[in-house]
């Protein structure tokens, strides 16, 4: 941590001109909702899709914007992969600008003091998984992305599908495929992908796309504590992709994506 919390305070910085830089346009399909959870002291996950190149328009969770309100907003971390906190100097940026590891520990211990969290449940898998041959379809890996639903019964935590649109576009890239490049994403926490962006600069900022984020209307989760059975995960699971997939619909044409079509895998 940088001296006097400088480093929370560039991250701040950092966020609002990514906001600007964006255009960030959002919309909150029902915002009573959260003040009720905010009423209650009950946190909230947020399964943000579709991950992309980087997923990097989750900074419209970072606290500083008050995005989200009350509570919800002023606890918001971004849980991402382990292996960015594993580098040097990116794993303070990440700190400063809301970032928290997504492990099991991190993800259940925010639950268990009220606060809440985002992260991309489909993960590094759906960027292998991009065709650009397919321009037009996006690719959601959620059909075994089960794990949240059951921290999410633990403690009756409702989930609110969200969904980021023009990611793509970003950046250009070249993606490794096959057999191997699944099996080092998976060792190492993300895809070893050679991807530039504005100005063609390697691993450079993203092009100027116009980020729009639509958190879409909660699913509220019983609390089945330690009693938690299969038929229970299968069931929010099954809600989940539904809702996700709707709040893609009610959404796209109005965000330019008319032509677009989701690929649950």
């Amino acid at each position: 941590e940088f001296p006097k919390g400088y480093g929370t305070k560039m991250g701040s910085w950092l966020m609002q001109q990514a906001r600007r830089y964006f255009g960030l346009k959002y919309t909150i399909e029902d915002e009573e909702a959260l003040h009720k959870f905010n009423e209650q002291k009950k946190p909230v996950i947020f399964a943000v899709e579709p991950h992309d190149i980087l997923p990097y328009g989750v900074f419209a969770f970072n606290p500083s914007l008050k995005v989200l309100p009350g509570r919800i907003g002023e606890t918001m971390r971004v849980l991402m992969t382990t292996a960015v906190f594993n580098l040097p100097i990116m794993k303070h940026v990440y700190s400063w600008v809301g970032g928290s590891p997504v492990d099991k520990k991190t993800f259940r211990g925010m639950l268990e003091r009220g606060e809440s969290l985002a992260f991309v449940p489909g993960g590094v898998q759906e960027v292998i998984m991009m065709d650009p041959l397919k321009p037009n379809e996006l690719v959601l890996f959620l059909k075994n992305r089960k794990g949240f639903i059951k921290l999410a019964l633990e403690r009756g935590v409702p989930i609110v599908p969200t969904f980021i649109f023009n990611l793509d576009g970003s950046f250009n890239s070249l993606i490794p495929r096959g057999k191997l490049a699944t099996a080092i994403a998976r060792k190492i926490g993300f895809l070893p992908v050679f991807f530039w962006g504005r100005f063609g600069i390697p691993f450079g900022i993203p092009n100027p796309q116009k980020i729009e984020v639509v958190f879409g209307k909660p699913i509220e989760v019983p609390c089945h504590g330690d009693n938690i059975k299969s038929e229970a995960v299968e069931e929010y699971h099954k809600l989940y992709l539904e809702k996700v997939v709707e709040v893609f619909e009610r959404n796209k044409d109005g965000a330019g994506y008319g032509k677009y079509t989701l690929k649950i895998m």
